[in-house]
């Protein structure tokens, strides 16, 4: 039996116990892909990561490897935001010193990180999503909508229909007419399995991002994401696919440079905050992060 190290983070706060949790064995050397499984359904955080060794003859600092409680991703936002930031902390990885800009190399490519100080401690962190914008297609409000226990009025349908878009993984996306409406939103899990089977994702399993103006300008956004079909019931920061609506949102407006600010995790109790800058065809997504505890575990 062996023992390995372990963190947490609450990615996207600046306080303990907000944002989204976030486990990281620094060291995942020797542990194969069901024992990742494993560990990350023990946790049954959100996501766990598991950082090893980069591939031989790649510029990436580690291989970063993101697992559910049910499945494994191949690119999440929160989980390497978070891991950025631990990796940063730590100083070095398998004998090699990290500075304050670095890449992981992931299933869906490489994800370049960077890392912001004040006076030498670390204030934030933030990722570019390894691929530009892809929209994949518009979706029935009539489907999309029981999803989330609303009524086809309740979305807002002028600016844009609902759609599948993805920076690398791939999300629902619909805007809904108000804050207010968006806090009444509910996950209804028959109405997610007709959806699943209307939307079949590449090796996903459909998962809804919604969202409301809190602002004019539509710069300040309110969001929930549910995703039930792979044990999320509602996820507290999701910057995968807040960074796929910034994207998205930019790309309507015709804009090539625009910031966002989303908060998530509201109606959860669990506030986060994400920044997101589009310039270009690049998204970056970043935030504070708090560590909050260490550990060993035995497998």
């Amino acid at each position: 039996m062996s023992e390995y190290a372990y963190l947490t983070m609450d990615v996207f706060t600046t306080r303990p116990f907000g944002g989204n949790q976030l486990a990281i064995i620094p060291d995942a050397r020797g542990l194969d892909t069901a024992a990742m499984q494993n560990i990350a359904t023990e946790f049954n955080y959100s996501e766990t990561t598991f950082v090893l060794p980069p591939p031989d003859g790649s510029d990436c600092v580690a291989q970063v490897r993101i697992f559910t409680p049910a499945n494994e991703l191949p690119f999440a936002g929160h989980p390497n935001v978070g891991t950025a930031w631990a990796v940063a902390q730590i100083g070095e990885l398998f004998g090699q010193p990290v500075g304050d800009t670095f890449a992981f190399h992931e299933g869906a490519g490489r994800v370049d990180c960077s890392i912001s100080r004040q006076n030498g401690e670390i204030v934030s962190a933030s990722i570019k999503a390894p691929k530009p914008l892809e929209v994949r297609g518009e979706l029935d409000p009539t489907i999309v909508a029981p999803c989330a226990s609303l009524s086809e009025a309740d979305l807002q349908l002028e600016r844009h229909p609902p759609v599948l878009a993805s920076v690398g993984l791939t999300f629902a996306f619909v805007e809904v007419q108000s804050v207010e409406a968006l806090g009444r939103a509910t996950p209804n899990n028959t109405a997610f399995e007709a959806a699943d089977a209307r939307y079949p994702f590449e090796g996903d399993r459909f998962c809804l991002f919604l969202y409301a103006r809190a602002d004019s300008e539509g710069r300040h956004l309110r969001a929930r994401m549910f995703a039930p079909l792979i044990n999320v019931a509602e996820d507290p920061a999701t910057g995968s696919a807040s960074a796929a609506l910034a994207a998205y949102l930019a790309h309507l407006e015709g804009e090539d440079s625009a910031d966002f600010v989303i908060e998530q995790g509201v109606e959860m109790g669990r506030p986060s905050r994400l920044e997101l800058s589009v310039r270009g065809p690049e998204v970056r997504v970043g935030g504070p992060c708090v560590p909050v505890m260490r550990g060993s575990l035995r497998v």
